[in-house]
């Protein structure tokens, strides 16, 4: 995914995104430079939760979010605006 697959890049949220028919595959990471193991934990949370509310439009392929320091700094509606950015440049968003 990371060599063949396209992506993408916001402030809050880098997608790896590869088009694969018929597979459903999604990652969240967050690696140590986010910081604790519960700010790791919150950002996957949030990254899932913005996931889930895309889920129904998205076409078939694997994802992998990665979690930038700048998430914490963003409210949800500029999360969701960023989230939305990534998969239209992605070309992700099936509708």
């Amino acid at each position: 995914i990371y060599k063949k697959g396209k992506n993408q890049h916001s402030s809050s949220v880098v997608l790896f995104f590869l088009p694969q028919k018929g597979i459903h595959k999604v990652g969240f990471t967050a690696t140590k430079k986010i910081g604790n193991a519960v700010k790791r934990n919150r950002a996957k949370r949030r990254m899932r939760a913005m996931f889930r509310e895309f889920s129904n439009s998205l076409k078939d392929g694997s994802y992998i979010f990665v979690a930038k320091a700048g998430l914490f700094d963003t409210s949800h509606e500029n999360f969701k605006n960023d989230f939305k950015k990534i998969l239209k440049r992605a070309q992700a968003i099936s509708a």
